[in-house]
């Protein structure tokens, strides 16, 4: 069910942002796996599944952090490290069991044939993504898993001097698409995703179905959907 808490018109929207894990697709078990390698590396515990899955959304450095419980930086040399170690180890394992949500490609590929507005003078809309995940394996991603045509622009956590919830990424994406703020709208499955579009004027969309729906409460979005498919909805 598309539950709105603050009306706007989807159908102005020119540029959409999606956030990439939790909303795209479903990498829950490689982070899982590679966080729990990275801790027998160290000779540590392994971690819960559940509770390294609350960690992700702010990208490596502060997943690995949260791993080590070292919120405060004082095991630097531990956590260098260790994320050296998880990023290697990532990048070799980022496509194990990770796949993309059911009725993703489908509700993407609807949206990029739709076009806004009236012909002769309609247009396509616009679609990129912005992750904290690392850019590379970020596209690395989205190419293996058949995404990579839908997006003008792919950026991860390293693309910036800042990562989400910081605007910086999607101020970059509006100057290059030439969309203005209150014409896109952010998607993702966290409040750190509803946090980056609201810092950056952006309509935002939560979707419940990801890693943190827990946290929409917290920080609400202007649009609540529970599928992918709801999500293709949205526009029609």
């Amino acid at each position: 069910m598309i539950r709105f808490l603050r009306p706007f018109d989807p159908q102005r929207l020119r540029l959409l942002v999606f956030d990439l894990d939790g909303t795209l697709i479903d990498s829950r078990l490689d982070l899982i796996h590679s966080v729990n390698a990275t801790m027998r590396h160290l000779g540590r515990p392994e971690l819960d599944g559940n509770l390294i899955a609350s960690y992700v959304g702010d990208g490596a450095p502060t997943l690995v952090r949260r791993a080590l419980g070292d919120a405060d930086g004082k095991e630097e040399a531990t956590f260098r490290t260790a994320l050296e170690y998880f990023l290697g180890y990532y990048r070799l394992h980022k496509l194990d069991h990770t796949t993309v949500y059911e009725g993703i490609p489908e509700t993407l590929a609807g949206l990029a044939d739709a076009s806004i507005g009236v012909p002769p003078n309609g247009q396509h809309r616009l679609m990129a993504v912005l992750s904290n995940k690392p850019v590379n394996p970020s596209r690395d991603i989205i190419r293996a898993l058949g995404l990579g045509d839908f997006f003008v622009h792919v950026y991860g956590g390293n693309s910036f001097a800042t990562k989400k919830p910081d605007p910086l990424g999607v101020q970059m994406l509006l100057q290059e698409t030439g969309v203005a703020a209150d014409e896109a709208l952010m998607i993702g499955d966290s409040s750190i995703d509803v946090l980056t579009g609201r810092n950056a004027g952006l309509w935002t969309c939560g979707v419940t179905y990801g890693f943190a729906p827990h946290s929409l409460q917290d920080v609400p979005p202007d649009v609540l959907v529970e599928s992918p498919r709801e999500l293709g909805e949205l526009f029609r």
